[in-house]
């Protein structure tokens, strides 16, 4: 099991490649990181970048979300369709944050629990940084789920 919450899936898809290049193309703003745009385009469901086989994406949001997923994806055409290698990951930022309180409060847990021989305090450390690592894995997990419905829906629209 990685330390950095993630989670991958393969999806088969009977459609072919291009069409769920073209499904995820009308439903993703291209990300312009050099715009700061106040509006928010509500026919849009993803930011991202969709290249010719492969796209890096997540959820539109309104307010910041340190848990929101980065989905990376790996189309392959087949005979039948098409093959989609999905990842989600944390963000680079969001994973930053999450080892380096990781490590202070494993530091602060050895520091109060080696040197200064304060147990109560080691152990509070210990359990704070605990609780921050399982609350980023419960929240990831959650907004995973968001992300993977919207996606799903995205491959269900053309399929009846």
């Amino acid at each position: 099991m990685p330390f950095f919450p993630s989670q991958s899936e393969v999806l088969v898809s009977s459609l072919s490649k291009e069409v769920v290049l073209a499904n995820l193309q009308e439903v993703t703003k291209q990300v312009n990181y050099l715009d700061y745009d106040l509006k928010q385009d509500q026919e849009f469901q993803f930011n991202g970048k969709i290249e010719k086989d492969q796209f890096h994406i997540s959820l539109l949001i309104q307010k910041a979300d340190s848990f929101l997923p980065l989905i990376k994806g790996k189309i392959e055409d087949t005979p039948m369709g098409c093959i989609l290698f999905l990842t989600y990951r944390l963000f680079p930022s969001s994973t930053f944050f999450l080892g380096f309180w990781s490590l202070v409060t494993l530091g602060l847990t050895l520091f109060f629990g080696l040197v200064q021989q304060k147990t109560v305090y080691a152990i509070l450390s210990l359990s704070f940084g605990i609780f921050n690592y399982l609350f980023a894995w419960l929240h990831f997990k959650r907004k995973i789920k968001i992300s993977q419905d919207i996606f799903h829906q995205l491959l269900d629209k053309n399929q009846l």
